[in-house]
């Protein structure tokens, strides 16, 4: 089964809409999906509406932007109840985190000679949370970088000046909030992080302890001895494997939608016991 359990539409960062991401997704063979914005639950009524007119199988989720050990982790949720009490008190949370930590990336911008920026990403994020990727996009627009990648290379990206963590939950708080809205936790594209093997395997262990019951094996288009790399960890933790393109836009082809790959078949699909899925 071709299964894509992280994507993101215009209700976080990504560029599309739900509908617009569901009926891509269809197009390109995907039969199982799940839409997981940067905290918000807000795309999923109208990607579940038209996953139903496309005849899709669609879950619904999230992605909680966390921290460990002072390191910035995410941690998505499947399969959750999005009308679940708890689950909305974490989000309502991360909103205001979010607002504030917007604020202290336009301060640390603007002391580097960037004015403006918190409007302006304002502007451009719309309805939707505010993100590093609108500061990104606006810093482009008024010529102070290049490109996007240049603007995380050197401002917005890991360690830099506008790499804010403070403020995000522990993931020992978000796990259990997943469950109690009947979803599954997972450990985001647990590769990106750059945490060294024994680091990796403590986090997992955390992880495990705070409720955690998943790994994205596969993240994107990865190399073959990622994916190995990711699977014996999801084997010696006994955790569920899930894959995700973590799609934001159409150009970004290692993100495509989709084109993850498939799971190895030894491992247990994060999927396993979900209803009404395509027979295989």
């Amino acid at each position: 089964m071709i299964a894509d359990l992280h994507t993101h539409t215009n209700a976080s960062d990504g560029i599309l809409r739900p509908h617009e991401l569901v009926s891509r997704a269809k197009l390109h063979g995907v039969e199982l999906l799940a839409i997981t914005d940067h905290d918000t639950t807000d795309g999923i009524i109208e990607a579940q509406l038209t996953a139903q007119k496309e005849k899709i199988a669609f879950v619904a989720g999230i992605e909680f932007s966390c921290q460990w050990q002072g390191k910035g982790i995410h941690i998505v949720g499947l399969n959750i109840d999005i009308r679940n009490a708890q689950l909305q008190e974490a989000i309502a949370k991360q909103k205001a985190t979010r607002q504030a930590r917007a604020e202290l990336i336009a301060e640390r911008l603007a002391k580097a000679g960037f004015d403006g920026t918190l409007e302006g990403a304002k502007a451009i994020a719309g309805n939707a949370e505010i993100g590093r990727p609108h500061f990104a996009q606006f810093m482009v627009e008024k010529g102070f970088v290049r490109s996007a990648e240049q603007a995380f290379k050197r401002y917005l990206g890991n360690g830099k000046i506008g790499d804010v963590k403070q403020g995000w939950p522990e993931f020992d708080e978000i796990a259990p909030v997943i469950r109690t809205a009947g979803g599954r936790a997972v450990l985001a594209h647990p590769d990106k992080y750059k945490l060294t093997r024994s680091k990796l395997r403590v986090c997992l262990a955390d992880f495990v302890a705070a409720g955690g019951e998943g790994i994205e094996v596969i993240s994107g288009q990865q190399t073959p001895n990622i994916t190995r790399n990711m699977a014996q960890l999801c084997e010696r933790f006994n955790l569920l494997a899930s894959c995700g393109s973590d799609f934001h836009h159409p150009n970004a082809g290692w993100q495509a939608l989709g084109r993850c790959g498939k799971l190895p078949e030894d491992l247990m699909p994060v999927w396993h016991d979900w209803e009404n899925l395509p027979v295989h």
